[in-house]
């Protein structure tokens, strides 16, 4: 929620100024605050009684509250606890492939296509950097410069945030069931520069992968989906992605000759052909059953991701 720093003790940057510049700070007694919804205000210590816009209604009881300072704005996150209703999931189990063409293929065979919110805004990031560099360091110029590349970078995360939570909102509203790939996208994108005994090879063409894989956000996709169909009863459990786009789904002939092209499957084992992505979340799918059921009989331990909710239902 957006605060209105206005107070009679003065506005919240004075308190980051004497806690040394931090981007937040936490009130952890709720007896010391109180919410006025009705005027959208709230009174803080130190700070007296703040004016906020009321994005949404703060039910149950008030536990904690967090200012944090983001380009120059303030915003006030008010932590609650209240009992909520056991809810009963809607629809059945989906496998899903990430990816960068299409940002999440469906084992139903529909997709979402991809934001690519850093990439829309590359262009002006790179020439506000540029001037930020000319400006002599901590002048009145540079801080203005500095101010302008903070406003687009808050301009990328605020787009793919809301595109992240859109989509999982979405899978999780019909979906009772998600699994996933157990993607490790630090691995996935490491420098390929190398060392200069042993140099890498196409660290141009990895770099701008790299920059690919990081502007989907995918962990963040997963962590959304996670606490989202916990809250409506579902279920998302992780699998491991070795093999999942090279596995024919009709005859189970495993070949990386199986995919000679980005976006094609063609299993030459069985003639078997459809998008490659598809083929991808089926598999991704049938793991996920097999996982399921192996952790349900007990018959394996369940992955130490911290996302696999199926010991719940033993």
């Amino acid at each position: 929620m957006p605060l209105q720093a206005s107070s009679p003790n003065g506005p919240p940057s004075r308190i980051l100024e004497r806690r040394g510049g931090s981007d937040s700070f936490r009130y952890p007694d709720p007896k010391q605050i109180k919410l006025d919804q009705e005027n959208s205000r709230i009174f803080l210590p130190k700070l007296g009684w703040l004016r906020y816009s009321n994005s949404r209604a703060v039910l149950g009881k008030v536990k904690n509250v967090t200012v944090t300072q983001s380009c120059g704005k303030w915003f006030v996150s008010i932590q609650t606890e209240r009992e909520i209703e056991q809810h009963t999931p809607n629809g059945g189990t989906i496998g899903i492939d990430l990816g960068v063409i299409r940002f999440a293929t469906l084992s139903d065979g529909s997709h979402i296509e991809p934001l690519c919110s850093f990439k829309r805004h590359e262009a002006a990031l790179r020439k506000a950097q540029q001037a930020m560099s000319r400006k002599t360091r901590f002048s009145n110029n540079w801080k203005e410069a500095k101010r302008s590349v903070q406003r687009i970078h808050t301009r990328i995360c605020n787009a793919r945030r809301d595109f992240l939570h859109k989509a999982s909102t979405k899978i999780s509203n019909n979906h009772a069931i998600v699994y996933i790939e157990d993607l490790q996208v630090r691995n996935m994108s490491r420098s390929a520069a190398g060392t200069m005994t042993k140099p890498g090879r196409n660290v141009r063409a990895k770099s701008g992968l790299n920059k690919s894989i990081l502007d989907q956000g995918w962990f963040e996709f997963r962590r959304q989906l996670d606490y989202k169909l916990a809250w409506k009863g579902g279920h998302l459990i992780a699998v491991p992605p070795q093999n999942t786009s090279r596995t024919c789904p009709c005859c189970s002939y495993v070949s990386a000759n199986n995919r000679r092209t980005q976006a094609r499957f063609l299993c030459a084992k069985c003639g078997f052909e459809e998008n490659a992505d598809v083929v991808g979340a089926i598999n991704v799918l049938r793991a996920g059953h097999a996982r399921f059921a192996c952790e349900v009989s007990g018959a394996v331990m369940p992955p130490a991701t911290g996302t696999s909710r199926s010991e719940l239902l033993v």
